[in-house]
């Protein structure tokens, strides 16, 4: 009962993804947090997706993880945001009831073969001859392992500030873990203290939603999972309002009752999620600040008022909060925090999320830098399944930031560490074109199949869609007609004389499957689902043809290892810097290596010469 192939330390978005990962693989897996009723609360804004984080969840779907078809299950609001723009930047978006989802997220966990739930305090981590072999609760219990991913969330010495006055916390009325701040450090990792902050909770009946304008879920919801068919669950209505110049000067008279610039918090907090305090200070010329008031769930008077993040007093909440249009005479269920809390630099870990100092031990979501459940989600995926494949003696698997987003945030977290907490942007991917929200399952369900990943229901319903992709592809490239054709079918085309396929002709935006099935009947029987994917995929073909040549060049480049004991510091030709620099960050392989602040196109060609020549060279023979 004592003993487990994987331990999952942590409830949070990061912790369930890691257990359920771990368990599909076959892995004897513990879950170990405080309270098994807090499994899936969402302790910040209750809402999933977004630009960016939505392509996460839909990876994490795509891996069979459990956050896409939970969101499904609890979203009251779902809008495709960029839904005007292309694809590869459009991002889904639901806002959550907080009690269906954690419910939802709930089953999931106690569904889930080869998983048990253990409530406990996780105090302290045992290893032995330098890897990680057991967990001790603080009750004293002991629970050997194979490997163990940390997912602590906020909760690493984790301090609420409201105003000047201060409460140990990991969130609102729960503990935090101290234990395990003090083991991290005994290992000798380099711990950082970040912040993050929520706004006050409003009763809703005490607002006056006749003052406010409202912003109403997509007509047709689109789900965050590929095994979702459709959007079940009633959608509401958010309110919008914004603050006033009131609101501003009695937030600037107070300012320095402010836990952030009063000098008390001394963690950094997230530049694209700025308190209410920050606004004002950094964006003064502004004569309002747009506030999204999202209801909390279909039977819950809560409401969240997006926008107004801040830790200035409790009174000063009340004061300002009520000069605002809508919420003059608004009562505040629970006065808005900042939480600081320790976190690990994420140079310290190797691309799979495991510990370079402590083999056996994983890090997932903000104990690595990062802010927002999908990021949290998505590492805990990875952790959880090389925690998995460590404990069965498989190799471990790395994403590459060519075929995902978790590649991309994944290798910006290990190779370039963070100075504030880290939230997933498209901007951030290079090759955003071919990661976009709509194919997610054609990347990387394949390669989920392949680890052990995905069940056999997700699996076969993946196989025949990819079947009827094939089947359309191929007709599409066997039909074709002449300009002059063309035009006897309503279709305007240049005329030059060249024929082109019915592939051809999607990338017009005016011509749709639908509209080529007129010429074409056998391309009517194409369901929905195929037919919108195709038609996405041959409006970018061009564009993806022109940038495979890249995407080789930076695949080669990952798949040139460097060997983990390889002495950067006897390497002639390279400054002193740059090779302290190369010893700190360890870089994987070349494509690591080339982000390494100072490397230069020489410095990088005498790097690649070496490692070529020698593969698998030891430390005491490079020169």
């Amino acid at each position: 009962m004592n003993k487990f192939d994987v331990i999952v330390i942590g409830g949070g978005h990061a912790g369930c993804e890691a257990a359920s990962a771990s368990a599909r693989l076959g892995a004897k897996t513990a879950l170990i947090t405080h309270r098994r009723d807090t499994i899936g609360v969402m302790s910040c804004n209750p809402a999933i997706g977004g630009l960016g984080k939505g392509h996460l969840v839909r990876e994490v779907d795509a891996l069979d993880g459990l956050m896409g078809r939970v969101a499904d299950q609890a979203g009251i609001q779902f809008r495709l945001l960029n839904r005007k723009k292309g694809p590869a930047v459009r991002g889904p978006r639901t806002q959550a009831d907080r009690k269906l989802y954690r419910k939802a997220m709930q089953n999931e966990i106690a569904s889930q073969e080869n998983l048990i739930v253990i409530e406990g305090d996780a105090f302290d981590l045992e290893h032995a001859d330098g890897e990680i072999c057991a967990v001790i609760l603080a009750d004293g219990q002991r629970l050997s392992t194979k490997s163990v991913v940390l997912t602590t969330g906020t909760f690493l010495r984790g301090v609420i500030h409201i105003g000047t006055s201060t409460t140990p916390a990991g969130r609102v009325g729960e503990a935090p873990s101290t234990g395990l701040s003090h083991t991290l450090l005994s290992l000798g990792l380099a711990l950082g203290r970040l912040k993050t902050g929520t706004p006050a909770r409003l009763d809703g009946r005490t607002i006056n939603w006749d003052q406010v304008g409202r912003q109403e879920a997509d007509e047709d919801p689109v789900p965050f999972s590929f095994m979702t068919d459709s959007i079940t669950t009633p959608q509401i209505a958010c309110g919008v309002t914004r603050t006033t110049e009131a609101t501003h000067r009695i937030i600037s008279d107070n300012i320095g009752k402010s836990a952030m610039y009063s000098g008390q918090i001394s963690g950094v907090g997230p530049r694209y999620c700025p308190s209410i305090e920050d606004k004002i200070t950094r964006f003064g010329e502004r004569d309002g600040h747009q506030i999204f008031l999202e209801p909390e769930g279909l039977d819950d008077s809560t409401v969240y008022p997006n926008g107004i993040s801040t830790s200035l007093p409790a009174d000063v909440q009340e004061a300002f909060i009520r000069t605002i249009p809508g919420l003059e005479s608004v009562d505040i269920i629970q006065p808005g925090y900042a939480i600081e809390y320790d976190h690990v630099d994420p140079r310290e870990l190797t691309q799979d999320l495991q510990l370079r100092k402590m083999p056996g031990l994983f890090l997932a979501g903000q104990i690595n830098g990062t802010t927002g459940y999908e990021e949290a989600a998505a590492q805990g995926l990875v952790a959880g399944l090389n925690a998995a494949r460590r404990a069965q003696d498989l190799p471990s698997h790395s994403f590459s930031r060519t075929d995902s987003y978790i590649g991309v945030m994944i290798d910006d977290l290990t190779s370039r560490g963070v100075s504030e907490p880290y939230r997933m942007f498209t901007s951030r991917a290079e090759y955003r074109l071919s990661l976009r929200a709509d194919n997610a399952d054609s990347r990387l369900t394949p390669i989920g199949i392949q680890l052990g990943l995905v069940g056999s229901s997700r699996a076969d319903r993946f196989r025949a869609y990819d079947e009827a992709m094939q089947r359309g592809r191929k007709t599409l490239h066997e039909v074709n007609l002449t300009p002059q054709q063309g035009r006897t079918h309503a279709l305007h085309l240049n005329a030059d004389g060249q024929r082109r396929s019915g592939y051809e002709l999607l990338a017009h935006t005016d011509i749709t499957i639908a509209r080529l099935a007129e010429i074409w009947p056998e391309l009517s029987a194409l369901p929905p689902k195929v037919s919108e994917a195709l038609e996405i995929e041959a409006g970018y073909a061009v564009y993806l043809e022109r940038q495979q040549t890249d995407l080789q060049a930076v695949r080669r480049d990952e798949e040139r290892q460097i060997p983990t004991d390889f002495d950067f510091s006897r390497i002639s030709g390279l400054s002193n810097e740059l090779k302290m620099k190369l010893d700190r960050v360890r870089p994987k392989n070349i494509a690591q290596a080339a982000k390494v602040d100072g490397m230069t196109p020489a410095a990088l060609a005498l790097l690649l010469s070496l490692v070529k020549k020698h593969p698998i060279m030891p430390a005491s023979r490079v020169s």
